[in-house]
C-alpha cells in the first residue's frame, strides 16, 4: 500500500472521527464566506445608493432647511461662493465632486419658473488646481476605502448628465436647459431662444421627465444667473459628493469646522446605517477567521494527538516494516490536508449559498459568487489544518518502535 491509499483506507474506515476532526473548520468557513459574500456586496450597493443620491452632503445657509432645498422657489438665505474655493483648498480627503447652485424665481412667457444657476464641471475642475497648495498643508486622512461612482467628463457632456449626474462638464454663459415641464409649458424646442432679464438665451437640451421639482427648472450659467439677478459672487447651495465612509462619517464634522457659518447636513441617512453594518460585517469576519484558525487548529491538533496516542502499536508496526519518520509525518499531514481541503470545500459551498439565501432578507442586496474570496478560504481552512498537524505529525515521526510494541 503507498501513502494516498493508506490515508484514504484511514479516512474511510473512521467517517465519525473525519466528520467531528473537521466540524469546526467546516462551520468556521462557511460563516466566513457568507459573511464576507454579503459585506461585500452590500458596500457595492451602498455605493450604487449614493451614486443615485447625487450629492449625498450639501452646504446650506444656516437659516435653509433641506425642505427650502427641495423646495422649487428660492432657498431662504445665501452662502459665498468662496466657499467652493476653501473646500479645494483644505485638501480634505473624501471629497469627489462639489457643485454651487443659485435658485432664483422668474416669469417665462407669463409662466412662473424657477432658475438654477450651475457651475459647470469645467471650471469647477479649474478651482481643483488650486490643491496643489496643501502639498505645504497636513491633509486630513480618514482611510476611505469605498469611492463613490463619480461621472467622469465624457459622462457630463450631454445636458441629460443634469438628471443622473446633477451636473455637466460645460456650459456656455448664454445657454439654458429646460426642465420637461417648462419646455412642454413653453413649447420650446432645442435651438429655440428664450429671454431672461431682456437677455438672449439659447436652448441647449431639454431633459426627460424626472417626477421631481427639476421636471419645472430652468438651468443656466451660475455667473449668467449672479449677474443677471444682481446676485454678486453668491450660491444658494453646495452639492457634494463625497467618499463612502467619508460621507457617513468624519467628512461632515470637517465641513463644519471648516465652515462655521454654514449648515453642512448629509443627504445619505439612508445607507449611513448600512456603512455600520457593513463596518460591523467586516470585523466580524476577521473574528471568524481568528475563531476558526485558534478554536479549529486547537480541536484538530488535538484529535490528531489522540489519534497518534491510539495508534501508537500500528505506527510502530509501520515503522518496522521499513515506514521512515518522513513517511509517518507526510501520513498525518496528508490526512490533515485531505479534511482542511474537504472541511474548506464543503463549508465554502455552503457559505455561498446561504449568503445567496440570506442575502437579500439580511441586507437587501443580491448575491453573487466571489470566486478570489471562495478561493481564499478553501487555501486558509487548507493551511490551518496542516499548521494544526504539524507537531502531532512530528511526534508521531520520533516515535521508538521499540516503546510501541510495549503494553501502554
Amino acid at each position: 500500500m503507498n501513502l494516498r491509499s493508506i490515508i484514504w483506507h484511514e479516512l474511510k474506515s473512521r467517517p465519525a472521527g473525519v466528520a467531528f476532526n473537521s466540524l469546526t473548520i467546516f462551520l468556521g468557513v462557511a460563516a466566513l464566506v457568507a459573511i464576507r459574500h454579503v459585506t461585500v456586496h452590500s458596500e457595492e450597493a451602498v455605493s450604487k445608493q449614493l451614486t443615485n443620491l447625487g450629492a449625498n452632503i450639501l452646504v446650506l445657509p444656516k437659516e435653509a432647511t433641506l425642505q427650502d432645498y427641495y423646495a422649487a422657489d428660492q432657498n431662504g438665505g445665501t452662502l459665498p461662493e468662496e466657499y467652493v474655493a476653501e473646500i479645494f483648498l483644505a485638501g480634505l480627503s473624501g471629497v469627489e465632486q462639489v457643485s454651487p447652485r443659485l435658485n432664483v424665481s422668474t416669469e417665462l412667457n407669463g409662466h412662473p419658473v424657477a432658475i438654477t444657476g450651475i457651475l459647470p464641471q469645467s471650471e469647477v475642475e479649474s478651482l481643483a488646481t488650486w490643491q496643489a497648495t496643501t502639498m505645504f498643508m497636513t491633509a486630513t486622512e480618514t482611510g476611505c476605502c469605498n469611492k463613490a461612482s463619480v461621472a467622469t467628463s465624457d459622462d457630463l457632456k450631454a445636458p441629460e448628465a443634469l438628471v443622473k449626474h446633477r451636473a455637466i462638464q460645460n456650459l456656455d454663459k448664454q445657454a439654458l436647459v429646460l426642465g420637461a415641464d417648462v419646455a412642454q409649458k413653453l413649447n420650446c424646442q432645442v435651438n429655440d431662444r428664450l429671454k431672461l432679464q431682456d437677455e438672449n438665451f439659447t436652448v441647449i437640451g431639454i431633459l426627460p421627465v424626472t417626477g421631481t421639482v427639476d421636471d419645472g427648472r430652468v438651468f443656466a450659467h451660475l455667473h449668467s444667473i449672479q449677474r443677471l439677478w444682481k446676485k454678486d459672487s453668491t450660491c444658494n447651495a453646495i452639492e457634494i459628493v463625497g467618499c463612502c465612509e467619508d460621507a457617513a462619517g468624519s467628512l461632515v464634522p470637517q465641513l463644519r469646522e471648516l465652515l462655521p457659518e454654514a449648515k453642512v447636513v448629509t443627504i445619505s441617512q439612508v445607507v449611513e446605517t448600512q456603512v455600520g453594518v457593513n463596518a460591523l460585517m467586516a470585523k466580524t469576519s476577521w473574528i471568524v477567521l481568528a475563531v476558526m484558525i485558534v478554536v479549529g487548529g486547537a480541536g484538530l491538533a488535538g484529535s490528531i494527538a489522540s489519534n497518534v496516542r491510539e495508534r501508537r502499536r500500528e505506527i510502530g508496526t509501520l515503522m518496522a516494516l521499513g515506514a521512515t519518520p518522513g513517511f509517518i509525518q507526510k501520513l498525518f499531514l496528508g490526512k490533515a490536508f485531505v479534511l482542511g481541503l474537504g472541511a474548506g470545500s464543503v463549508g465554502c459551498l455552503v457559505g455561498v449559498v446561504a449568503a445567496i439565501i440570506a442575502g437579500p432578507v439580511w441586507a437587501g442586496v443580491a448575491i453573487t459568487p466571489l470566486i478570489g474570496t471562495s478561493l481564499a478560504s478553501i487555501v486558509a481552512a487548507t493551511l490551518v489544518a496542516l499548521v494544526a498537524a504539524w507537531w502531532p505529525a512530528q511526534g508521531a515521526a520520533h516515535l521508538d518502535p521499540c516503546i510501541c510494541f510495549r503494553e501502554v
